[in-house]
């Protein structure tokens, strides 16, 4: 099959960062061409003035619409879309020079309907957001379900850096109206309908992720809070390691009453863990700073999630409330 890339990216009040993204397209390595489908998610920030500048450099489709959140723009965006093979990206990603020929030589040496790609730090990105980074991707803290190895042929991709192909896209019907979530819940419809994933463990981007720790905590609490309800739709999908955040949570609460009553092992072993993750991030991003940030950021994703997970199993599986009456914040109209 001859395959044609759209590059499929929605924005919504980031201006800024798609100059650095388009910044990164014209760096590319490559001079394969594709299109790049950039939706303005009814932002009252637009980014038209600044994607007029690449107009000349890039072969960009520029899609204004009113507000319906990142899933529906994505469908917005591959319905329009003039290629055949959808790569979708966040606004906040910045692409290795690399990118668009790796992607490629990948898929036409072995083709899959549906791909996932890792995400790294940028060298150029704050402390805070490659703590962020370390906590979302290291093994010590998700086992590197982000882009592991062991996961290359049974990979969830992620939006941030996904591809689909428009056979996939039309049989899926796309993204729902969860968010987040829309990206797993996409990839176990897909699954179910027979179509395969696959992990490109060299088509990373450079995702920048949260810039503040309330933003960071209010993403991954989300997180939590809609796992239970993509375990309800898909039940073959529930794994007992979605509990690890409450479960661990529970254990530190554990361990400081053993504390209390003079049993001081448990809470050596939890304090063991957290010096282990700050060590291993100190060697890994070179950096002492980061390597203390990245246990808050541990902290501030274990609490996030688990706490979320918590409440959404208790209502949803335990209660049985509606999701979308119960978590509306959680689905877009």
């Amino acid at each position: 099959m001859q395959l044609s890339y759209s590059f499929i990216i929605p924005v919504y009040n980031r201006p800024d960062e798609i100059k650095e993204l388009l910044d990164s397209f014209v760096s590319q390595d490559t001079t394969l061409p594709y299109e790049i489908v950039i939706i303005e998610d009814g932002s009252s920030l637009p980014s038209d003035s600044v994607i007029a500048a690449y107009t000349d450099t890039l072969n960009i489709t520029y899609l204004p619409k009113s507000n319906s959140g990142p899933g529906p723009s994505r469908n917005y965006g591959m319905a329009r879309a003039a290629g055949n093979y959808f790569i979708i990206l966040d606004s906040d990603c910045i692409l290795p020079p690399h990118y668009v020929r790796v992607m490629d030589e990948a898929l036409r040496m072995d083709y899959v309907d549906c791909f996932g790609g890792p995400d790294a730090a940028h060298p150029s990105f704050s402390a805070l957001q490659k703590a962020i980074n370390y906590s979302m991707t290291s093994f010590l803290t998700t086992g590197g379900i982000r882009g592991g190895k062991k996961q290359v042929n049974t990979f969830q991709p992620r939006s941030f850096n996904m591809g689909l192909s428009k056979k996939a896209f039309e049989a899926s019907e796309g993204f729902g109206k969860i968010h987040p979530g829309e990206d797993p819940d996409l990839v176990l419809r897909l699954w179910d309908k027979g179509f395969k994933t696959r992990l490109l463990a060299d088509a990373y981007v450079y995702h920048k992720r949260r810039i503040s720790w309330s933003k960071f905590y209010k993403q991954v609490h989300k997180f939590g809070m809609v796992r239970p309800i993509l375990n309800n739709w898909h039940p073959s999908s529930a794994k007992v390691t979605y509990w690890f955040p409450t479960v661990f949570l529970a254990g530190i609460l554990f361990s400081m009453l053993m504390a209390i009553f003079g049993w001081l092992f448990f809470i050596y072993v939890v304090i063991g863990y957290f010096v282990l993750i700050g060590v291993h991030a100190m060697v890994v991003t070179k950096s002492i700073p980061i390597g203390i940030m990245a246990i808050a950021a541990t902290i501030v994703q274990f609490y996030g999630y688990g706490t979320g997970f918590l409440k959404s199993t208790i209502a949803v599986q335990w209660l049985g409330k509606e999701p979308q009456q119960k978590f509306p914040h959680l689905f877009f109209k």
